[in-house]
């Protein structure tokens, strides 16, 4: 994997701007805070955020996969206003969960989700080495 950076660009922070990549592609489908019987434990944005998280590493492990082989990220998040204040908090949540690996991301704002108590879905991209 290579972080796409271009040199006359400020550096990102907590994300990358772009990522190249080759192997087997896995894409997980958005993932909300809940838990695997479906059940919220929370209506925190940052416990639903880490938890979504969690969601999508063990969905990725399904395929062989670690959180450093993803390669993008996108969060939708019913209130932007709600996950900008969270920034401080949810660093420490995303590097417990996915450690220091920053791939592609972006964040979109959205009026709601499926599921009335999400917070935010993330869904995830993933490239895993070839063998």
């Amino acid at each position: 994997m290579k972080i796409l950076q271009p040199p006359d660009w400020a550096p990102a922070r907590g994300y990358a701007n772009g990522v190249a990549a080759r192997g087997t592609l896995v894409f997980v489908a958005g993932q909300i805070g809940w838990n695997a019987q479906q059940r919220f434990e929370s209506d925190d944005f940052v416990a639903q955020a880490r938890q979504a998280l969690a969601n999508v590493v063990a969905v990725l492990a399904q395929a062989g996969g670690r959180p450093e082989h993803i390669v993008r990220m996108t969060w939708y998040v019913v209130d932007r206003d709600e996950y900008v204040a969270s920034y401080r908090a949810l660093g420490p949540a995303y590097r417990d969960v996915i450690g220091r690996h920053f791939p592609a991301m972006t964040a979109v704002e959205v009026r709601r989700l499926v599921e009335p108590r999400a917070r935010v879905e993330i869904e995830a991209t993933a490239v895993l080495p070839d063998a």
